[in-house]
């Protein structure tokens, strides 16, 4: 077991307050009432919504831009939650002045700048951790652990998909350097190669379905591709597939999908809330059904497990490599589809091993799935 070093809460500063920003208010609110971490800052490129999330949610100051922001002492963690097109470079001045950095997906929007920020994040003091972080789910670490044990024999191939009918209060998801690509398939493709390991080519279709659509009150024009089939080539025949869009009204039964030489096992849910999972081994001759195992578990976890690798001084399992494969996945994907043509892909990582993973609570004790276990004492 780590070792828990005691210190003062660690202060964290928030870089955009938009609406990924709102969805960590509650996580910080509780790590705040258990000691381990409190908000001092914020700020936005529009200083009235700095301040009036500051007021919403208690921040003591709204600091006057990225700069004021990270040169206060008192803040150790920052959140880089802003537009896709900012991310690489606020989360390098933020390393490059000492701090850890949390920094939303996509790390970037340029391969070369997404190594830059890795290299980066490989010379800095601080930990730089990279939404999103599907891996740190129990369920997906229970299906990591059961397919590398051989639950389901030696793996052939797997399928993933995510999609709905895309968002209405930015236009930047429709801009250039965004798209549902970035915006919805960075989490099955983080699940993939998080449990395959590394993919070695890809290949892909893309194109814009609506061209026209309205977000924000205004029409805006789509510039970035709202319907994306990709594959990818694991090597040794293994293949995996995704589809993904602002293109699918819904879509019903498991987001992903991994097929062995003896079984099954797909996932519930999706993969930045999963619900479960299924099993079929052939020795069994049934689908196994297991219910998740936290089901208060939240997308917004990397902070959580931020704050605690810099309490016990450990290195966190969610790397920046693991960040840079996947950009590059995603950007030679829509190279592929311009070009018509399969991609090699230069990139590698050493995915995560995880430990025995035990569930919270028996599934039969759980009253409220959306409380932790704590709270129902």
């Amino acid at each position: 077991m780590a070792r828990t070093v005691d210190r003062e809460p660690a202060g964290i500063g928030i870089v955009g307050c938009g609406s990924a920003a709102r969805g960590y208010a509650e996580p910080i609110r509780r790590l705040q009432m258990e000691g381990k971490a409190r908000l001092v800052a914020c700020c936005d490129v529009l200083p009235d919504r700095a301040r009036e999330y500051a007021l919403q949610y208690g921040v003591p100051r709204a600091a006057a831009g990225l700069d004021r922001l990270l040169a206060l002492s008192e803040v150790q963690i920052v959140l880089i939650l802003t537009p896709n097109r900012y991310h690489s470079q606020m989360a390098m001045a933020a390393l490059a002045a000492g701090k850890h950095v949390l920094v939303e997906k996509p790390i970037a929007a340029t391969v070369a700048d997404a190594r830059a920020l890795v290299q980066q994040a490989q010379a800095s003091a601080g930990h730089l951790v990279c939404a999103p972080f599907v891996t740190l789910s129990p369920t997906f670490q229970i299906m990591a652990q059961r397919i590398s044990r051989g639950d389901i024999g030696s793996v052939y191939s797997a399928r993933a998909r995510y999609g709905w009918t895309g968002p209405d209060w930015a236009e930047w998801f429709y801009q250039a350097g965004g798209g549902a690509l970035l915006d919805l398939g960075v989490y099955d493709l983080t699940a993939l190669t998080g449990l395959l390991g590394p993919a070695k080519r890809v290949v892909a279709m893309a194109g814009i379905c609506v061209p026209e659509r309205k977000a924000a009150g205004t029409q805006v024009r789509v510039q970035a591709p709202d319907n994306i089939h990709l594959v990818l080539d694991f090597g040794d025949s293994v293949f995996a597939s995704l589809v993904t869009g602002y293109t699918i009204q819904r879509q019903r039964g498991p987001e992903i999908e991994v097929y062995g030489s003896e079984g099954a096992i797909q996932m519930l849910g999706h993969a930045w809330a999963p619900d479960g999972y299924e099993l079929w081994q052939n020795s069994a001759g049934c689908w196994q059904v297991f219910h998740d195992t936290r089901p208060d578990w939240q997308w917004t976890d990397g902070l959580n497990h931020l704050v605690d690798c810099i309490r016990t001084e450990t290195e966190p399992i969610v790397t920046p490599e693991h960040a840079l494969h996947v950009t590059e996945i995603m950007l030679r994907a829509l190279e592929s589809a311009e070009n018509a043509r399969a991609l090699d892909l230069e990139t590698s990582f050493a995915p995560a091993r995880f430990g025995e993973a035990t569930a919270a609570r028996p599934p039969h004790k759980v009253h409220d799935p959306r409380r932790r276990e704590e709270d129902e004492i």
